[in-house]
């Protein structure tokens, strides 16, 4: 039997970092929270692109055959967040059959095996994926106590946020998915 928790699971939500939060490492950040249960939480930076790094580098420092003629591995590497990263994380829109994924929602999951580069270097990959250095991660009752003091508010995921919009735009439009206008986003605003 499931071991109840008493807090609401934030797995496949939006992690959205306040104006006030100054840590770099989450400075208006969106950090997509792919587990979260009572013994803490594991995300993904999805709007902190690496501006000298994209899919096909990584994929060529593997020494995986890269196809060329895909338009997306041309798509930038994030830093997904401060822990381990060295260890590269797949964030992609369906399932799919990898060996070692974590499914984030309906609609998303989390990759760490091998299988999902290759997959992607020889173009039978997802449609939609994201490839990230590193994740956030909280020990328990972190995230909740960072939360309780305002650092974040939270927002139910959306693929098309991850996948359709430019990663400049998502802090923004991640409020806005919340009915918040920055402009009027009142210091100390947050969870009562």
């Amino acid at each position: 039997m499931p071991t109840q928790t008493s807090f609401p699971s934030l797995t496949n939500h939006f992690l959205v970092a306040m104006p006030e939060l100054k840590d770099p490492n989450f400075f208006q950040t969106v950090t997509l929270i792919c587990q979260h249960d009572e013994n803490g939480a594991l995300g993904v930076v999805i709007n902190r692109p690496i501006e000298s790094l994209a899919l096909h580098d990584v994929l060529n420092q593997l020494e995986l055959g890269v196809e060329l003629d895909q338009p997306a591995i041309l798509e930038p590497v994030y830093a997904g967040g401060p822990v381990h990263n060295e260890l590269g994380l797949v964030l992609h829109e369906s399932l799919g059959a990898w060996q070692s994924t974590i499914p984030v929602g309906e609609h998303m999951g989390l990759t760490s095996s091998r299988d999902i580069l290759e997959s992607m270097a020889n173009g039978t990959g997802p449609k939609n994926a994201l490839l990230s250095l590193g994740y956030a991660g909280w020990g328990a009752g972190q995230l909740e106590s960072e939360i309780h003091q305002n650092s974040w508010l939270t927002v139910k995921a959306r693929p098309d946020l991850v996948f359709d919009t430019p990663p400049h735009e998502r802090w923004e439009k991640s409020m806005e998915a919340m009915g918040l206008d920055l402009s009027r986003l009142a210091s100390g605003a947050g969870h009562a």
